[in-house]
C-alpha cells in the first residue's frame, strides 16, 4: 500500500503509510516528530485562535526529542504561574528560554529579544492579573515568551505562517493580547489612552507597557509620556533596556551598572512607604507656599537623578516617576519592584528601568540543545540563523553594490538610513564610506528632514526607508519642520514644492511574507504619486535597480523615489556593473504581440512575463510592457498600446490609486476609453493580507502569473479556459 500526504492543521504535513498503527511520523516546521493519534484531542488556545487556525494535538501527545520541562508542561495560562515559588519560577524562566532556543529552530528572525526578556514577561504575569490588568509590548520580537505563558505555546512551530501565529501581538489572536505591537512606540499611547478610559469608566485593572531601546528613538514615545505626565493617570512604563546602540562606538562607553546599591535604592524608590513620605512632603510644601513646593520638587528630582543613572531625570522631566535600574534577570528584585508599584492605589505614571542581556542563553544549554538538534539531523546555523551559505543575493545588495558604485565617482553621495533595523547588505556601504553613512533607527521623520538639509548643503542624499515605515515620515516628505524667526510665525517648508532632491529608495514595498499587514508596502505608490513634482519609479530586476540609482543620482532638481521588493535576485547568475542612466517618463516594450497587452509594474512585470507565457500556450499573442514610471508616465507608450490592442491590463504590487489609476486618469482623459479598448487593474485587494509565504501571499492578493493569464481569458469570453487555469 502507497504512501498518501494528508495536509493537517498549521502547515504539518502526515504520510500514512499503509495501515494505521496509532503512531504516524510527520514534519513540522524543521524537525520531525510522533503523534500518537490515539490521544488526538483539541488543544485548548486563546480567544479568537481556535476558528483561524483549528485544533491541534495536546502538548503531552508531541514525542519529538527535547529537553525536559517539567514546570512549563503544567502551565497552560499565566494563572497557574501565582501558586509557584521563586525558585520554581527560576526554573520555569530557564525552561522557556530553552523551548525558545529549541522550537524556533529556523527563526524568520532572531529571538535573542525574547530571551533577554523571560525573566520580565515571567515577572510580569506572576504580579499582574492579565488579561483583566493590561500588558502592551511595543515590540514583537520580546513577547514569545508572552506567547508561550498565554496558552499559544502548541503553536509556536506556526509562528509567522500561513493560518498560523502572528510575530507580534494581536487583538485577533489572544484576550492577552489588548493591543497590537505595530512598528514601535505606539504601546505608551495606547496603555494611557486604556488607563484614561479605565479612569472615566471607574474601573481599576492595571495598565503596563514594555518599550525597548529601538522604540526610544520616536518621537511619539515622548509625545506619549509628556501626555502621561501631564494627565497623572496610574500607568507603568517599562523600559527594557537591552544595552543596544545604533552606533557601535557608543557602546564602547560606560554602561549602566547593577550592583547591590542600585537594586537596593530600586526596592526603596518603589516601596509604599517611601512613595507616601514623598507624597506628604509634597503636600507640606505646597501648604508653606508655591516657591518652598517648586523648591522643594527640584531638590527631590536632583537628589533622585544623583542617584539613578545617567539620564533618569528626563523621565522626570516628562512627569514619570523613575525606578531603577533593576536587574532583569534577577525575578526577586524584578517581583519585588512590580509588586509595590501594583500595590499602590494613586501613583501616577512610572517608568521602571530594566537591564537586560540578549545573550542570556548559555554555553552550555546552547550546546545541549545544539546536541540534540544535530541528533535529528540539523546543524548549528539551522537552529539559530539560517546559513551563509543559504543567503541568496538579495535586491538590498544588489542596490548597496550600485550605492558603492557611483559613490566612488560621486564625492557627494550620502546613504541616509531609517527603520527598526538596518539591512545587512548597508554594511558594505558603511565600511567603505563612514563619513557618509547615517542611521538614525526609528526616527524615519527626522530622516526625511535631514536628508532635505544635507541636500540643501550640496550633498546628493539617498534616504532609504521601508515602504511600511515611510508612511510615519510622510508628513516630512511634505512639509519639513518649521523654521521660527524672530516677530515671524512659522514658515513651513514642504520639500516637494521646493524640488529639493532627495532621493527616495523604498525598501521592502509591497508584500513582505512572515511579516505580514504590519511591515506590508502596500501603500506608497498611491501616497508618493500624488505630490506633484515628485518622480516615482519602480525596478522590474536588477539591472533597472541600478539604472534607478544612476538615474537618481543625476536628478538634480526635484525629488525622486524608486521601489523594490524583498527577496531574491531574478537572476542567479548577477554580474556586477554600472547602471545607465533613464529617459524621464519612459518605459518599455519586452514581448511584443497583437490581442493583449499587460502592462507591468516593478515587480510584477516578472508576473506578467509568466502570464504570457501560460497565454502564448493557448495561441494568445499578448504584449509584455514594462513601465518603469508611474510618474510621469510614458505617454506615448500608453497610447501606442492603447490602440494597437483591445484589451490592457495594468498589474502592480499595491494598494487602489496607485499606479493603475494613474493610467486610467490619463486613458480616460485621452479619449482612449471611448472605443472599443477593454481596460482592467489588478492591485493588491481592499483588505490586509495575514503573514504567509511569499508565494501563498501573491495567491491571496491574487497577483500570480495564473491569476493574471485567468483575468486575460476572461475578459477574452475563455472562462472556462480561465476557471481551468486557477484549479
Amino acid at each position: 500500500m502507497g504512501t498518501a500526504p494528508t495536509q493537517c492543521p498549521s502547515g504539518i504535513t502526515a504520510n500514512f503509510h499503509a495501515k494505521f498503527d496509532n503512531r504516524t511520523e510527520f514534519s513540522c516546521s524543521s524537525f520531525p516528530f510522533t503523534l500518537n493519534l490515539s490521544k488526538l484531542n483539541s488543544h485548548p488556545t486563546s480567544k479568537g485562535l481556535v476558528n483561524k487556525i483549528g485544533s491541534l494535538p495536546d502538548i503531552d501527545d508531541l514525542f519529538w526529542e527535547k529537553v525536559p520541562t517539567p514546570i512549563l508542561d503544567v502551565v497552560e495560562n499565566p494563572t497557574h504561574l501565582k501558586s509557584l515559588s521563586i525558585r520554581e519560577l527560576k526554573l520555569l524562566a530557564d525552561e522557556i528560554r530553552l523551548e525558545l532556543s529549541s522550537t524556533m529552530s529556523k527563526p524568520q528572525r532572531s529571538f535573542k529579544a525574547s530571551l533577554a526578556a523571560v525573566e520580565l514577561t515571567v515577572a510580569l504575569h506572576y504580579v499582574f492579573h492579565a488579561p483583566v490588568d493590561k500588558i502592551l509590548w511595543d515590540a514583537g520580537e520580546q513577547t514569545y515568551a508572552h506567547k508561550i505563558l498565554t496558552g499559544r505555546r502548541i503553536l509556536m512551530p506556526t509562528l509567522r505562517q500561513k493560518n498560523g501565529l502572528s510575530g507580534y501581538t494581536s487583538r485577533t489572536e489572544s484576550e492577552y493580547d489588548p493591543f497590537g505591537a505595530g512598528h514601535g512606540c505606539n504601546s505608551i499611547s495606547a496603555g494611557l489612552g486604556m488607563a484614561v478610559a479605565r479612569d472615566i469608566k471607574g474601573k481599576r485593572e492595571r495598565v503596563v507597557t514594555v518599550i525597548n531601546n529601538t522604540t526610544t528613538m520616536a518621537g511619539q514615545v515622548y509625545e506619549a509620556m509628556s501626555n502621561a505626565g501631564y494627565l497623572d493617570s496610574n500607568l507603568v512604563v517599562i523600559l527594557n533596556d537591552s544595552r543596544h546602540s545604533l552606533h557601535p562606538k557608543i557602546e564602547e562607553g560606560p554602561k549602566t551598572s547593577i550592583n547591590a546599591l542600585s537594586s537596593t535604592l530600586s526596592r526603596l524608590q518603589s516601596s509604599k512607604s517611601f512613595r507616601k513620605f514623598r507624597e506628604a512632603a509634597k503636600d507640606v510644601t505646597k501648604r508653606i507656599g508655591m516657591g518652598m513646593h517648586e523648591l522643594a520638587a527640584k531638590v527631590d528630582e536632583y537628589a533622585r537623578g544623583m542617584m539613578g543613572p545617567l539620564g533618569s531625570t528626563l523621565f522626570e522631566e516628562l512627569g514619570l516617576y523613575y525606578i531603577g535600574p533593576v536587574d532583569g534577570h534577577k525575578l526577586e528584585d524584578l517581583i519585588c519592584v512590580l509588586q509595590e508599584v501594583a500595590s499602590l492605589d494613586s501613583m501616577g505614571p512610572v517608568l521602571i528601568h530594566v537591564i537586560t542581556e540578549e545573550n542570556q542563553c548559555s554555553e552550555d544549554k546552547q550546546k545541549k540543545v545544539t546536541v540534540e538538534k544535530q541528533q535529528e539531523g540539523l546543524s548549528l546555523n539551522d537552529i539559530y540563523f539560517f546559513s551563509n551559505d543559504d543567503h541568496c543575493r538579495t535586491y538590498s545588495d544588489c542596490l548597496v553594490e550600485a550605492l558603492v558604485m557611483e559613490a566612488e565617482k560621486e564625492k557627494d553621495i550620502v546613504v541616509v538610513h531609517a527603520g527598526i533595523e538596518m539591512d545587512p547588505s548597508l554594511k558594505l556601504f558603511r565600511e567603505r564610506f563612514s563619513d557618509r553613512f547615517f542611521d538614525v533607527g526609528m526616527a524615519e521623520q527626522h530622516a526625511v528632514t535631514f536628508s532635505a538639509g544635507l541636500s540643501c548643503g550640496g550633498l546628493k542624499p539617498f534616504c532609504i526607508i521601508p515602504s511600511a515605515f515611510l508612511q510615519r515620515a510622510y508628513d516630512q516628505v511634505l512639509f519639513l519642520s518649521p523654521s521660527l524667526c524672530v516677530h515671524q510665525a512659522p514658515v513651513v517648508h514642504d520639500v516637494d514644492r521646493q524640488r529639493i532632491p532627495v532621493r527616495f529608495v523604498i525598501t521592502s514595498a509591497g508584500l513582505v511574507g512572515s511579516d505580514g499587514p504590519l511591515q506590508c508596502g502596500a501603500f506608497d505608490i498611491t501616497f508618493m504619486s500624488c505630490l506633484p513634482n515628485m518622480i516615482v519609479m519602480a525596478a522590474s530586476d536588477e539591472d533597472e535597480l541600478i539604472d534607478m540609482v544612476a538615474t537618481a543620482t543625476r536628478i538634480d532638481d526635484r525629488p525622486v523615489c524608486f521601489r523594490y521588493p524583498r527577496g531574491a535576485l531574478v537572476r542567479t547568475d548577477y554580474p556586477i556593473h554600472g547602471g545607465s542612466a533613464l529617459e524621464i517618463g519612459t518605459g518599455k516594450v519586452l514581448v511584443e504581440g497583437k490581442d493583449v497587452a499587460l502592462l507591468g509594474y516593478g515587480a510584477m512585470v516578472q508576473n506578467c512575463l509568466k502570464a504570457q507565457a501560460l497565454l502564448s500556450k493557448l495561441g494568445i499573442n499578448v504584449t509584455v510592457a514594462d513601465a518603469r514610471f508611474c510618474k510621469p508616465l510614458d505617454i506615448k507608450l500608453l497610447r501606442w498600446l492603447c490602440s494597437n490592442h483591445d484589451i490592457l491590463i495594468t498589474v502592480e504590487e499595491g494598494s487602489v490609486g496607485g499606479f493603475g489609476s494613474h493610467v486610467a486618469q490619463f486613458i480616460a482623459l485621452d479619449g482612449q476609453l471611448d472605443g472599443r479598448l477593454k481596460w482592467r487593474p489588478i492591485v493588491l485587494p481592499d483588505n490586509y493580507i495575514e503573514h504567509a509565504s511569499p508565494k501563498e501571499q501573491l495567491a491571496l492578493a491574487g497577483l500570480t502569473g495564473h491569476h493574471i493569464a485567468a483575468t486575460t481569458l476572461s475578459l477574452l469570453g475563455r472562462t472556462r479556459e480561465a476557471l481551468l487555469l486557477m484549479c
